[in-house]
């Protein structure tokens, strides 16, 4: 059998034990939970701004659930209790020439658009990652010094 040389791991090992140690800290998954959190906190400031308003009941019931940890994935959930909410968002049918009351008109239109105020959102938010994840990429940047 031949030997095809020798390899000096001793700068892997080194950078090994530096990720190690900021694993086992928990500093790691802090500031990615933190980080997470300010996600979650623009994409509902970003939703509801986008949320048309005739009583303000829609925009009211937007909520944010987690950061979550789930496996190796942090999950943050935007959510809207309205029953009404997905219709506002993907839009909806409904009878031509039918009088509603409460609007005091007939209805003209047999589909209503949605806003897709949550969509929108969710591209708006994927362009702003950058600046939203810069803090914690500085901080793993440490880890490559």
């Amino acid at each position: 059998m031949m030997a095809w040389g020798k390899i000096d791991d001793a700068q892997f090992q080194e950078f090994a034990n530096k990720v190690k140690g900021k694993i086992d800290s928990g500093l790691l998954k802090q500031g990615i939970e933190k980080t997470a959190l300010k996600v979650g906190t623009q994409a509902l400031k970003n939703v509801k701004s986008m949320t048309p308003v005739k009583e303000g009941n829609l925009r009211r019931q937007w909520s944010v659930i987690g950061p979550t940890y789930s496996g190796h994935v942090f999950v943050i959930e935007l959510q809207n209790n309205a029953e009404y909410a997905s219709y506002v968002e993907n839009g909806h049918r409904q009878t031509p020439g039918r009088y509603v009351p409460v609007i005091g008109k007939r209805l003209k239109a047999s589909w209503v658009p949605g806003t897709h105020m949550l969509m929108k959102t969710m591209f708006e938010i994927d362009a702003q990652m950058p600046q939203l994840l810069s803090p914690i990429l500085r901080d793993l940047g440490g880890l490559f010094d």
